[in-house]
């Protein structure tokens, strides 16, 4: 285990990829006051929301009037999701420094989610990134279905390596390595990630496991025994994917924190906060949490 990073940065995709499959709309205000309850948990990275059309999304249609509302703190970003320069316009308007593009390694998810190939899904973001260059923009990338489709099934590692690998050369500082319906297993996922690295620097990796079949901690673990050092998770174990039947939520961030603070890695982030807003959200969401460290920390 002596690769195993001495500190890891999360990535809090809860106020996005968290809330987007909400079945009831979520008012603008709790999710502004969702976004400053985490930064004032000590999480640096909170992916804010997403500038996809409404007709799409309707649940992120507030996109502007959110990252408008939050309070921005000094060392906080807060990334957003754009689909399209379409997007990314919209989200320069309200003065987004950062953002995020997408693709996935499966041709069949791709074309159910965006209509699109990969090959025509990656063309979309170059005058994106491009234009994002010229402003001063940072942009991440995602590469979802990792790991296994719901529509193709396996996916070919080289497939993923493909993907990553063009994100990277045309310009994301950072790629994000979803396994969206949560199939992997820690083998895997190590397999996958250190083919990925052959391409890509560690250090310009992440990863982003779901948690159906109960997996992503160890998923996380066996990947951060390789080197990784930054894990996208969401509070309470928000989210699932729209376009996924049966993917459950994104491993819940309590619970990332509780196992590295346990081995002794810093993440910065205040954990007995963290625990109060996953109960927060829980509360506004009318359900129960879904972070077993929130559970287990609950009062008598």
């Amino acid at each position: 285990m002596s690769n195993l990073p001495e500190s890891v940065r999360i990535v809090e995709v809860g106020a996005r990829d968290g809330l987007q499959n909400e079945k009831t709309v979520i008012p603008t205000a709790t999710k502004i006051e969702l976004i400053d309850q985490l930064a004032s948990c000590g999480l640096r990275t909170i992916e804010a929301t997403s500038f996809v059309s409404p007709k799409w999304i309707p649940q992120l249609a507030d996109a502007a009037e959110v990252y408008q509302g939050i309070d921005k703190r000094d060392g906080v970003r807060y990334p957003v999701l754009v689909p399209n320069m379409k997007g990314y316009q919209r989200s320069r308007q309200v003065q987004v420094r950062e953002i995020a593009v997408f693709s996935a390694a499966s041709e069949a998810f791709n074309r159910k989610n965006i209509n699109a190939s990969i090959d025509e899904s990656l063309e979309r973001f170059e005058p994106v990134l491009e234009q994002a260059r010229a402003d001063g923009v940072r942009v991440r990338g995602y590469v979802s279905t990792v790991l296994g489709c719901p529509y193709q099934g396996d996916v070919p590692v080289a497939d993923v390596v493909r993907v990553a690998e063009r994100l990277h050369a045309m310009g994301c500082y950072e790629i994000s390595l979803g396994d969206t319906i949560g199939v992997g297993t820690p083998e895997k996922a190590r397999a996958m990630l250190l083919a990925v690295a052959q391409s890509v620097p560690m250090s310009a990796l992440a990863v982003h496991f779901h948690d159906t079949y109960g997996q992503a901690l160890a998923n996380i673990l066996a990947c951060l025994e390789e080197g990784v050092a930054v894990v996208d998770s969401a509070v309470s174990g928000t989210g699932g994917c729209p376009y996924a039947h049966g993917a459950t939520g994104n491993v819940a961030t309590e619970d990332v924190a509780y196992m590295l603070a346990g081995m002794g890695i810093a993440t910065g982030i205040d954990l007995d906060a963290l625990v109060q807003t996953g109960r927060w959200l829980s509360e506004a969401l009318g359900r129960t949490t879904s972070s077993r460290v929130a559970r287990a920390m609950a009062p008598a």
